[in-house]
């Protein structure tokens, strides 16, 4: 099963506690937890938690039926992302939404790559259309 951004996330910032504790870790240093607080993290993961629902719930894998759940997956994060500030995913958490996303539909029996391509879209262009981080 895919590995969902924000177990990683929360594992990170608990890793970095951790080291704040035992002084590996300079206070300096240590901004994980400012970056990703509980209820972003918590928001997160139940907005995932209802993609992978709607994915395993879908009778008829059609293309519209796919992209729909993508797309609705994709505007719930963009409101979550604008509740925080429209910062809470920046580059290198927009990468791993979007593998994510990615993984888990591919786990799904869905072939990313033709799915993207019976759009007209690239293979890594599947959330583009509707994503605001």
């Amino acid at each position: 099963m895919a590995l969902r951004p924000s177990d990683y996330w929360r594992d990170q910032v608990a890793e970095q506690a951790r080291g704040l504790a035992d002084g590996t870790v300079d206070v300096e240093d240590a901004h994980l937890a400012q970056l990703f607080p509980d209820a972003l993290l918590d928001i997160t993961d139940t907005t995932l938690e209802c993609f992978e629902a709607e994915l395993r719930a879908l009778v008829l894998r059609t293309d519209e039926a796919v992209m729909d759940t993508v797309r609705r997956v994709v505007l719930a994060l963009n409101a979550i992302n604008t509740q925080f500030g429209g910062g809470a995913y920046e580059t290198a958490e927009r990468e791993l939404l979007c593998d994510y996303i990615d993984q888990t539909l591919t786990e799904r029996g869905i072939d990313v790559p033709a799915l993207a391509a019976r759009q007209g879209l690239g293979s890594y262009e599947i959330t583009d259309e509707w994503r605001d981080w």
